[in-house]
């Protein structure tokens, strides 16, 4: 489910990051957070097989969005993901 969620919105044109419709509330950033999770449980082989996946999901995530200069939560402060604003 994750990585679909990333697969469709890096699927669509321009620089603004919307999750898919027939998911209304939830955002790709909770699907970066499931992978975060996964990577912590997976043995090393696979760990390193699925981090090569999220370094290039990261990379698409921060190329199309902006930092956040203002308050980030403690909720959100281990996760850069959530401090990143979408451009329109």
């Amino acid at each position: 489910m994750a990585l679909s969620r990333f697969a469709w919105a890096f699927s669509q044109p321009g620089r603004y990051l919307e999750g898919p419709y027939e998911s209304p509330g939830i955002e790709i950033e909770d699907g970066r957070d499931d992978l975060e999770e996964v990577l912590r449980h997976l043995p090393t082989g696979a760990r390193a097989d699925l981090g090569r996946l999220v370094e290039r999901i990261d990379a698409e995530f921060e190329r199309r969005t902006l930092p956040n200069p203002g308050w980030v939560s403690e909720w959100t402060a281990g996760r850069w993901w959530w401090w990143r604003l979408r451009e329109r």
